[in-house]
């Protein structure tokens, strides 16, 4: 497998100006969930022109990208994201991603068949909102995927990020509008009704798991200080170590939503927004794989406190049904984390363009390996 690593760096290597520029240029254009028309197009031209047949807009999402080549009997599935954050941008990163995944492509492009592997980019939208890693496992993008991975930009260096499962859901209060000085008493205050639910929800975290996270804003709380607020709205997200914990938790927040509702007498409707991320789960065997192809690039996996918190990715769903790894790639940045305005900064440097070098050829290098581990349980085993 040497040779065959030799090469896939090589492929790398020389598309990397290509590939730094990719990353830039995403970085300088952000798109948000869903209207990453742009990115999509870019990584779909980058894989065509490498010898990939190309699919735009697979699983009936306008910005997903699904391109194959090879035909061998182990199936690689690599994932692309490129949605941006609200006002922030790339403040995720996911510029690096969306190049390394298409790097890690180019390399194994030519080697694909020599190796035993279908190789599948997929281009992945809406993962900081509306989870279209969801959608496409749904329908079937993921199926007879034998390992899928992606590489994610951190502020430290991390073998796995430790996802938490997530739910994310819209609220809204209608109460009724009046002159809030001279007819308080027959205004239905909605702002009010988004306080309770905000001091229930206060109290509440004393009694939550240290690992648990309730957050959200409040998008809209009336727009006059003389006029009762008829309506009220915000986004709330709660996270907990799995799917199983995370119902139960989120229940009891609802509740302090209801409760605004019951104690104003405003009317409360609830939307979720997009599926529920389950946690992520890393398979142990690729993720020795990983570390071992990072390591040997050069890069180090500091200690960190076991009580670093988990965010929350739609990886996490794949890696419930096919064997997967979510790699942090530590860009050296403290105190700038993930969606910091300095993150976004940071994803724009030379550390970060190394991070989409190494990200390709430690993806490459480890579907590599496990194209060989695959060869080698295929082979006819004789007795003595």
């Amino acid at each position: 497998m040497t040779a065959a690593k030799e090469a896939a760096a090589g492929h790398i290597r020389a598309a990397a100006d290509d590939l730094i520029a990719l990353s830039h240029r995403i970085h300088a254009h952000p798109e948000l969930a869903f209207e990453e028309h742009l990115a999509s197009r870019w990584v779909a031209e980058a894989l065509s022109e490498a010898g990939f047949e190309v699919r735009h807009g697979y699983c009936g999402l306008p910005t997903a990208v699904e391109a194959t080549v090879g035909s061998g009997p182990t199936h690689i599935a690599i994932c692309a994201e490129y949605d941006a954050l609200p006002d922030i941008g790339h403040a995720c990163g996911h510029n690096i991603i969306a190049a390394a995944a298409v790097g890690a492509g180019i390399a194994l492009a030519p080697l694909a068949d020599e190796l035993g592997l279908t190789v599948r980019v997929l281009g992945t939208p809406a993962e900081e909102g509306g989870g279209g890693k969801v959608l496409m496992l749904e329908q079937g993008a993921f199926d007879g995927v034998d390992a899928a991975m992606m590489v994610h930009p951190a502020a430290v260096e991390m073998a796995a990020m430790p996802g938490l499962a997530v739910t994310q859901f819209d609220v809204t209060y209608k109460g009724k509008a009046a002159h809030a000085g001279a007819y308080p008493e027959l205004g239905v205050n909605a702002a009010d009704a988004m306080t309770v639910a905000q001091v229930g929800i206060g109290l509440l975290r004393q009694q939550t798991s240290a690992s648990d996270r309730i957050h959200g804003i409040v998008t809209e709380a009336g727009s006059a200080a003389n006029v009762i607020p008829d309506s009220s709205r915000g986004r709330w997200i709660v996270r907990s170590d799995s799917m199983d914990a995370l119902q139960p938790l989120a229940s009891r927040v609802h509740r302090c939503f209801e409760a605004g509702a019951l104690a104003t007498g405003c009317d409360l409707t609830t939307a979720p927004v997009g599926p529920d991320y389950a946690d992520l789960r890393p398979d142990q065997d690729l993720l020795a794989l990983w570390v071992a192809n990072a390591t040997a690039l050069g890069r180090r996996f500091p200690e960190l406190p076991s009580s670093v918190a988990g965010a929350a990715t739609d990886m996490g769903n794949v890696s419930h049904a096919v064997p997967t790894i979510h790699p942090m790639l530590g860009l050296d940045c403290l105190p700038a984390v993930n969606h910091q305005p300095e993150f976004t900064a940071a994803c724009r440097t030379a550390t970060a363009d190394r991070a989409v070098i190494d990200g390709a050829i430690g993806m490459a290098w480890t579907a590599i390996d496990v194209g060989a581990a695959a060869a080698r349980r295929a082979e006819p085993h004789t007795g003595v």
